[in-house]
């Protein structure tokens, strides 16, 4: 009876860590296919519905194991462990080289998914003639549950930020084989074949571990392939992917995977973002910056003498950290964000908006591309409407707004929704090496506001000539395109996006 009892505790406490690292891979593939293919929602969406389904065929066909459930058991966690711990190394080493790697994802995520599936359906065999059954299915899925609890909870506030997704797979990769290892010892008079279920649960783990302790080597080889350049920085936070890259003394930031800005031309791109809308305010005091967690746009706003406060706000502290501390990126950003006129905020700007009580002279607006709906959110007509409070009567509002050559039905889109919030608004561009063609638009609630005229000017620019009429002429290619507004609650830009930008 207490052997029996034992056995059930053991293996509703492996049922608690087989939970916990099966909802980890699961996330892990979804980080995967955000970092690597973009498109978050979309991602983590399928991943998600494939991986759930995979469980419901792992399920069904685990009725047709019917004898030595304890063996067959192991070798599922063993499985599992391999699987699922190695998937980011090999998903991380053929991105590159495959062809088709969307179907190498999810054939990972599916078989991951059906060896998990198994699981439950084993494990309350093995114990039906142990536990009561009503106790069984209660004590089986409560502990599942609670494992999938802690692992969400954990993965992106712990385990992406301190091992990454590599080290984060490999790690409970570890754990899930460990499980298999004491159960191969612990309950050994329960076994077919004991000895061989040892030996294949210790040579298991001896890889595994081999390959987690190597796993800084392979994760730098793998980003050497993913980018043409020598990976001199690599972080992963809460919210993103932080990757430097340097060759010839160009620097370039990635943030999953996405090119931000190159060194040798990011200074054509923020002086077109920043300086039509500091020239144009008759007295640019107070400004804010919505993104721009680099600092390289407050780098240009500080250049002007009447400037007294900027308030920054963007999401990733790790972002704001890292060029608040580089000292190769406090090189390029003029040590812009420990300026004592700087205040950084790490906050989401969609609902800091909200709640903030200052007002300001200019605004410029700096976030990244819409390529999923948690940033197309910052591009709704909602969104705009609330900066409303936060401007002065004659603020500037200045805003990065993807390629109007590559992504025309994008640009016209976040045109367009800001034109039926503020009416005043022109659409400009200028030619960035590292991006081609790239859009910005200009707007005020002032309707009296002349976006051509120059009131401040700075001497030491290199690429903006305060001509600003020079920007706003569009060639045929780039004219406006008949779109629709982008709302909170049909997200139409995200949808713009991918699709233009996937044709490239």
């Amino acid at each position: 009876m207490v052997r029996k009892k034992n056995l059930a505790i053991f293996l509703l406490i492996a049922v608690f860590i087989i939970a916990t690292c099966g909802l980890i891979y699961e996330l892990v593939a979804g980080a995967l296919a955000s970092y690597l293919l973009g498109d978050s929602v979309k991602q983590f969406s399928f991943v998600i519905g494939t991986y759930l389904f995979s469980m419901g065929v792992g399920s069904y066909l685990a009725k047709f194991i019917t004898k030595n459930l304890f063996d067959r058991f192991i070798d599922i966690e063993l499985l599992i462990g391999l699987i699922g711990g190695t998937s980011s190394v090999v998903l991380f080493l053929l991105f590159q080289e495959v062809e088709h790697f969307q179907f190498v994802l999810y054939l990972f995520v599916f078989l991951t998914g059906c060896l998990c599936g198994m699981e439950i359906p084993l494990l309350m065999n093995i114990l039906r003639d142990r536990v009561n059954f009503r106790d069984l299915v209660s004590n089986v899925f409560a502990f599942d549950y609670i494992g999938a609890l802690i692992a969400s909870v954990l993965f992106p506030i712990v385990l992406i930020p301190k091992l990454g997704v590599m080290g984060t797979s490999l790690l409970f990769g570890i754990i899930n084989i460990i499980v298999g290892v004491l159960l191969s010892f612990y309950f050994s008079k329960q076994l077919k074949k004991p000895l061989q279920l040892q030996i294949k649960s210790l040579t298991c783990l001896a890889i595994i571990a081999t390959t987690f302790y190597f796993s800084d080597e392979l994760l730098k080889f793998s980003e050497s392939k993913l980018y043409s350049s020598n990976v001199i920085y690599k972080h992963s936070t809460p919210y993103q992917r932080i990757v430097l890259t340097e060759a010839m003394g160009d620097y370039q930031l990635f943030l999953n995977n996405n090119l931000q800005f190159s060194t040798k031309d990011e200074y054509r791109y923020h002086e077109v973002l920043v300086h039509p809308a500091m020239s144009v305010s008759k007295s640019p005091k107070k400004i804010l910056v919505l993104g721009g967690g680099d600092g390289l746009a407050v780098r240009e706003i500080l250049k002007y003498e009447s400037v007294e406060s900027v308030v920054l706000v963007d999401l990733d502290e790790g972002m704001t950290k890292l060029f608040q501390t580089n000292e190769i990126l406090r090189s390029y950003n003029k040590n812009a964000l420990n300026d004592p006129r700087v205040t950084v905020v790490n906050q989401d700007a969609f609902i800091w908006a909200k709640e903030a009580q200052e007002q300001f002279d200019v605004m410029i607006i700096d976030f990244p591309d819409p390529s999923n709906y948690s940033l197309g959110k910052l591009y709704t007509n909602s969104f705009y409407r609330s900066l409303r409070p936060l401007m002065k009567p004659q603020c500037i509002i200045s805003v990065q707004t993807t390629s109007p050559y590559f992504a025309p039905k994008s640009y016209w889109c976040i045109h367009e929704t800001i034109a039926s919030v503020y009416p005043n608004i022109s659409a400009y561009h200028a030619y960035v090496p590292s991006f081609g063609e790239w859009g910005f638009c200009i707007f005020s609630p002032d309707m009296k506001v002349n976006f051509n005229r120059t009131n401040q000017r700075v001497a030491d620019l290199r690429f903006y000539d305060y001509n600003f009429s020079k920007l706003i002429d569009f060639p045929k290619d780039m004219i406006n395109r008949e779109v629709e507004i982008n709302r909170l609650d049909n997200q139409i830009l995200v949808r713009y996006f991918d699709e233009e930008w996937s044709k490239i």
